[in-house]
């Protein structure tokens, strides 16, 4: 059987298409999370873990924990599509000078897992916020 030369990404696109029109009747991320309530409580959850890890609270000592846990809810509201928008530093300016390396940094996002799990979030929606949250690995990282 031939294949035209088209077919291939004629399928491709009509996948594609069917793909976001099945996206656009799925909730957001943000209502898929179980919203605000869920959000304040995974921070909070996640904060305690790093409150209990000597060698990660000390890049939280000089930082007001409640500020802190408003704007990381808030970005996280905002990244997962809710009605939130996150106007605080950019990451690299944020952790600038901090010296995180990458076993603190592994350290946070497996605390944010294991809140996000403990909170009841399915599997599926933390693969996905933190897919969403990986891009910031190269800012927060940045050596200034």
């Amino acid at each position: 059987m031939h294949v035209h030369r088209y077919a291939t990404p004629l399928l491709l696109a009509l996948w594609l298409t069917g793909c976001a029109a099945q996206d656009a009747t799925q909730p957001s991320l943000y209502t898929r999370l179980g919203g605000m309530s869920t959000i304040d409580n995974v921070v909070e959850n996640m904060l305690y873990r790093v409150a209990d890890d000597p060698e990660v609270v000390v890049f939280f000592a000089n930082t007001n924990i409640d500020h802190f846990a408003e704007a990381f809810a808030t970005q996280l509201c905002d990244i997962s599509d809710g009605p939130c928008q996150y106007d605080g530093p950019p990451m690299d300016r944020a952790h600038q000078h901090m010296g995180i390396n990458d076993a603190h940094f592994n350290r946070v996002v497996e605390y944010l897992a294991d809140a996000m799990e403990e909170e009841g979030v399915p599997l599926a929606e933390q693969n996905e916020l933190l897919g969403r949250l990986a891009p910031l690995y190269e800012d927060i990282m940045r050596r200034q």
